[in-house]
């Protein structure tokens, strides 16, 4: 099993991106997925997740202004970000809880990361 990250890029202050991550392979489900950021010198943080029943959780200083969502049937989870600040940037990873075909147990996986970079 794959994931692909994708949507990353540079936009000003106050503008909007859409980050997307598909999984692909021998999937029996997908359970919790999620965006992190990571920024240089810093630990990777959580930035948003949502579980199998769509509960979503988000970091303090994204509520409001993010938005995680998931698209079962694609196997494709996603990010709206709007009203981005500087302090947004970073690389973005998506990561899931899945379990793979042929498996006995739910493993996590990452995505490679997208580059988001807002300008002020």
């Amino acid at each position: 099993v794959q994931l692909q990250a994708s949507g990353g890029g540079l936009v000003q202050a106050g503008g909007s991106l859409r980050l997307s991550c598909a999984a692909s392979g021998d999937i029996f489900s997908i359970n919790a997925v999620g965006w992190y950021r990571q920024v240089p010198g810093k630990e990777r943080e959580l930035v948003a997740g949502i579980n199998s029943v769509a509960e979503r959780n988000y970091l303090d200083s994204v509520k409001g202004r993010f938005t995680i969502s998931r698209d079962n049937a694609k196997n494709t989870w996603y990010l709206q970000m709007n009203s981005l600040k500087p302090e947004d940037t970073g690389v973005y990873y998506c990561n899931a809880v899945i379990f793979q075909i042929g498996r006995s147990a739910v493993e996590t996986l990452w995505g490679q990361g997208t580059l988001v970079t807002v300008s002020s």
